[in-house]
């Protein structure tokens, strides 16, 4: 069986106040997005189990791009662990994960391929899990897997786990997303930041016309992560000059999306090994 897990980009993000238990509530709207990941996973026959994987029952295999860190560490396997707890029945598998999605790049790459896994453990094997069950396996695993549940657009809060689903439809428009490849430490990114509650709610800004986004509608990484990295500044910088109607930097970065006029074709050139993917919904 496979699926698809496909990334997302937040429409605005601020970043209210830091909590007792060291996260941070925040305020965001996920928007699905069409670049996606391949993930297939076949049932392993019990009398063939591949040793290497006595713990996980699962045989791992990649493609695309690098995925850094140990394989257990990697959140397909995390939620297929989850599940065995409620579900020992759960057999062993053969588990490819083709990575299109950069990693580490602020579009919840490896969040959706976890709460993806879960969507197709609980569909291939009959586990008969509701979304809300799902969404409780899925906080388990990130602040962000619960999005990737409902895959819709939401306005987040909370850790980001706190979703409610809303009437946001984009399509009318084109949308060029960057990443340049560098790494934003999120841990780091929120050590540089002043927790503030904004004077207008993205909610309230998020239905106004998407003119007045670029002007009222912000992304509270950007300040810290520009002065760090002046390039990500260059790149929205550059859509802006192609006549992006909005661009922001998604999460907390590194990449950074213009919203163009459908029919608008930008002239736009970065270097050769950045990731750039021009998508119409």
């Amino acid at each position: 069986m496979v699926l698809f897990p496909n990334c997302k980009i937040n429409l605005g993000l601020n970043v209210i106040h830091k909590r007792s238990d060291g996260y941070h509530d925040i305020e965001t709207v996920f928007y699905p997005m069409a670049i996606q990941d391949a993930l297939e996973v076949i049932q392993v026959d019990e009398t063939s189990k591949n040793i290497q994987y006595p713990i996980s029952n699962i045989q791992y295999s990649t493609s695309g791009l690098f995925i850094d860190g140990k394989k257990e560490d990697n959140l397909c396997f995390k939620a297929y662990q989850l599940l065995k707890i409620d579900f020992p029945q759960l057999p062993a598998i053969k588990m490819h994960l083709h990575k299109t999605i950069p990693p580490g790049a602020g579009l919840g790459g490896g969040s959706t391929d976890g709460a993806f896994m879960l969507k197709l453990l609980n569909e291939k094997f009959d586990l008969g899990l509701s979304t809300e069950q799902l969404l409780s396996y899925a906080v388990q695993l990130g602040s962000d897997c619960p999005f990737f549940i409902i895959n819709k657009p939401c306005f987040a809060t909370g850790r980001g786990e706190i979703l409610e689903p809303f009437q946001l439809d984009l399509s009318a428009y084109r949308f060029i997303i960057v990443n340049p490849g560098i790494h934003i430490n999120t841990n780091e990114a929120f050590s540089l930041l002043t927790p503030a509650v904004p004077s207008k709610p993205i909610k309230k800004i998020i239905q106004q016309p998407i003119a007045t986004w670029k002007e009222e509608l912000k992304n509270d990484f950007e300040a810290p992560v520009f002065r760090k990295y002046s390039e990500i500044k260059t790149i929205k910088e550059k859509l802006y000059k192609a006549t992006a109607i909005y661009a922001s930097m998604t999460g907390s970065g590194s990449t950074v999306y213009g919203v163009f006029e459908k029919n608008l074709n930008a002239n736009l050139k970065f270097p050769a090994n950045y990731f750039v993917k021009n998508i119409l919904l």
